[in-house]
């Protein structure tokens, strides 16, 4: 695998891991942006901790290299539910492309550090 692609990937997995981490965390300390903004999506109050949760497991899955794919199939099923909440909740353009966007992060990541990932998207 080349050098250089497998630290973009470490890169771009790390960046993802980040962002996911600190959104979780800020979901189970309920920050006021966090409540506010997931009450904003139509969800109750009582659900912000369970959905912080949700994310620190994906994330954790797609943190350590075994469970890696796993992790990136879930964190794409918690994206798209942030994607459909945003667009049933009416919220402008960049709020439903923002997880899309960490999505395609998270999975170039994955690619660029994983040969399988690359033997599967390749179909070598």
């Amino acid at each position: 695998m080349d050098t250089i692609a497998l630290w973009i990937g470490r890169g771009l997995s790390v960046l993802a891991v980040l962002f996911f981490i600190m959104d979780s965390v800020m979901k189970l300390v309920r920050t006021q942006v966090s409540v506010a903004a997931t009450v904003g999506l139509g969800y109750g109050d009582a659900q912000v901790v369970p959905i912080g949760i949700t994310l620190l497991v994906c994330t954790a899955l797609y943190a350590f290299p075994r469970t890696a794919f796993l992790g990136a199939i879930l964190l794409t099923g918690y994206l798209g539910g942030a994607v459909a909440s945003n667009i049933r909740a009416g919220s402008p353009v960049f709020n439903c492309a923002f997880p899309i966007i960490f999505a395609a992060i998270a999975w170039a990541g994955l690619a660029l550090r994983d040969p399988r990932i690359q033997a599967l998207i390749l179909a070598r």
